[in-house]
């Protein structure tokens, strides 16, 4: 086995919010990020498509409101968003992380601003990962 290079993009800045869309459009939060919105168990999704920024908006249990999972010992909260990738065109053919930001209390990701193309350890598939601009 042969040496990769570590590409400091790749991997967030320890504390800093990242929220990565992984393939299949399952949305993976950073501790950092979810306490942008303190933590929220249950949110709304909402888009703006002029900007094509997604927003979780804190909410209470309703038929538009999407649970949020956190699983055992990862640190990570996951949302299933799947279908609102899909209506927006949300490209998730590859796994991207975003540099999140807060807006009116939401939590927001912008799919036209810079990412980190995300490859897992299981796939070897050159160990680079390039920036959008």
């Amino acid at each position: 086995m042969g040496f990769e290079l570590f590409d400091k993009r790749s991997a967030p800045m320890r504390g800093a919010p990242s929220v990565t869309v992984q393939r299949k459009g399952i949305v993976s939060i950073n501790a950092a990020a979810h306490q942008l919105i303190g933590g929220a168990r249950v949110v709304d999704l909402l888009f703006d498509p002029k900007r094509r920024v997604m927003a979780l908006r804190p909410a209470n249990k309703s038929p538009h409101s999407y649970e949020l999972r956190k699983p055992s010992n990862s640190g990570q909260t996951l949302l299933s968003a799947t279908a609102f990738m899909q209506a927006y065109d949300i490209d998730t053919t590859v796994s991207r992380r975003f540099e999140p930001f807060e807006e009116d209390g939401m939590l927001c990701i912008n799919f036209d601003g810079p990412f980190t193309e995300v490859r897992g350890n299981r796939s070897n598939t050159g160990g680079r990962s390039d920036m959008a601009s």
